[in-house]
């Protein structure tokens, strides 16, 4: 399955390590360093000109890590994945 993150960019979910909301992440120092570093070594791809709201984290086959800078919400790339929907089906373990 692929993901549509924005202008002309579509990833595949296998590549996807994480998917994260700019706002509550960069909060963080080591987070902010991270993608500085990400930066300096050209592993940041910009999806639009629009003001950025997630980024998402991937590993492609060859073990070369990739960010793309997307437009579109945390939440709604989430959506896109099918992966919330799919929680909601998991069943509890019964407790005996």
């Amino acid at each position: 399955m692929y993901l549509h993150l924005g202008q002309e960019t579509v990833i595949t979910f296998d590549d996807i390590v994480g998917i994260f909301d700019l706002d509550n992440t960069t909060v963080s120092k080591t987070t902010r360093e991270y993608l500085k570093k990400a930066e300096q070594e050209k592993e940041i791809i910009t999806v639009s000109t629009e003001l950025p709201k997630s980024f998402i984290v991937c590993c492609e086959k060859e073990k070369k890590q990739k960010i793309y800078i997307s437009q579109i919400s945390s939440t709604t790339l989430l959506k896109r994945t099918g992966f919330v929907e799919g929680l909601s089906n998991i069943q509890p373990l019964s407790q005996s």
